[in-house]
C-alpha cells in the first residue's frame, strides 16, 4: 500500500505540476537525473535482436540513425517481410521508472507484414535479456506500450495499448485474458508526433500517459499468456512477477521515428542521512546510498 501511495503522489505531481508550496522541491526533483537513452548520435547503447537472426545482427540496418532520430525501415530487406519482428533494446535493465518516449509513424508498411502492423508499433518494457531469445523466437517475452494511429477519420483507433507477448497483467482487479487491453486515448492521424509516457512501478502499478493524458492503468505485470512463440521454456515461469526488464523499441513491418527516448529512474537513495537523497524515489536502494 505505501508503494501505491507513493506512486500516486508522484503522478498527482506529475499531473499537477506540482504548484503548491509544499510539493515544489519534488517538482525541482523532477527535472534532475533524467537519462538521454538515445543520444541522437548512434545506438551504441543499445542490442538488436530480430527474429530468424542471431541477437546483436541489425539485419537491413532496420535501426539506423540518421537526422538525429532513430528510424526504423525496411529498404535494405530482401524480398517481403517474413515475420522479420524486431527489437532494439537498451542495454540498462530498469524496474522502478518513469519513461518518455516521442514517436511518429512515416512511410508504407512493408510488402508481407500482417495487416495488423499498419501504422502500428511499440516499446516493450519489462522485457527478458535479449541474449535470452532463441534465434527462432519472434517476440520477446515482455509487456507492450503499443503505439497505434489512426487509419480513417471517424474510425477510433487509441494509443498507449497494453499488448502482453508471453505475459499476463491484471486489469480492474483480475487477470485479463485479452492479449491487448486498450487505453482511453485520442485517434491521432498523419505523421504528426505523439509523446507516451509509461511509469513503472516494479511488480506493482504501470500507468500509461499519451500528450499529457492519463490513459491506462494496470496492475502485477507477470510471465504468462500466449502470442511470444520459440522461446527458451527455461524462460517462460508462468505466474514469475515481472519485477524489472529491458525496454525495446519496436519493428513489426511500419516504419516509424523515435526522436526521444529518455527515462527518469525512480528507485534510489532514500536515507534523508545520505548525500544522494531524493523525495521522488520510489523505490528504496539502499546500496546507491552515498554517505560522507
Amino acid at each position: 500500500m505505501k508503494k501505491l501511495l507513493s506512486m500516486a503522489f508522484y503522478i498527482a505531481c506529475l499531473f499537477t505540476l506540482c504548484q503548491c508550496t509544499t510539493l515544489k522541491p519534488v517538482a525541482q526533483e523532477q527535472n534532475q537525473d533524467w537519462v538521454n537513452m538515445f543520444n541522437g548520435k548512434d545506438i551504441n547503447d543499445w542490442t538488436t535482436k530480430i527474429h530468424h537472426y542471431e541477437v546483436g545482427d541489425n539485419y537491413g540496418d532496420t535501426f539506423r540513425v540518421e537526422d538525429s532520430i532513430i528510424k526504423v525501415r525496411y529498404d535494405k530487406y530482401e524480398g517481403d517481410f517474413n515475420e522479420r519482428y524486431g527489437h532494439l533494446y537498451y542495454n540498462t535493465p530498469y524496474s522502478y521508472y518513469h519513461l518518455v518516449i516521442e514517436y511518429r509513424f512515416v512511410g508504407e508498411l512493408h510488402p508481407g507484414a500482417p495487416g495488423y502492423t499498419i501504422k502500428n508499433s511499440g516499446v516493450m518494457f519489462h522485457s527478458q535479456d535479449p541474449r535470452t531469445m532463441l534465434k527462432e523466437q519472434d517476440w520477446p517475452i515482455s509487456v507492450e506500450m503499443q503505439f497505434l494511429a489512426g487509419l480513417e477519420e471517424g474510425s477510433p483507433r487509441p494509443t498507449g495499448n497494453m499488448c502482453s507477448p508471453g505475459t499476463d497483467v491484471v486489469y480492474d482487479g483480475k487477470i485479463d485474458p485479452r492479449h491487448c487491453i486498450n487505453s482511453t486515448s485520442k485517434t491521432y492521424y498523419g505523421d504528426q508526433w505523439v509523446r507516451a509516457e509509461a511509469i513503472v512501478l516494479g511488480d506493482s502499478l504501470v500507468t500509461h500517459i499519451i500528450n499529457g493524458e492519463k490513459v491506462l492503468e494496470y496492475t502485477q505485470p507477470q510471465i504468462g499468456g500466449g502470442v511470444a512463440n520459440g522461446y527458451d521454456p527455461a524462460v517462460k515461469i508462468d505466474g514469475k512477477l515481472l519485477k524489472e526488464g529491458f525496454i525495446a523499441l519496436q519493428s513489426e513491418g511500419q516504419p516509424i521515428d523515435f526522436r526521444m527516448v529518455k527515462i527518469k529512474n525512480l528507485k534510489g537513495c532514500m536515507d534523508p542521512k545520505a548525500t544522494n537523497f531524493r523525495k521522488d524515489y520510489i523505490k528504496s536502494d539502499p546500496e546507491a546510498c552515498i554517505y560522507k
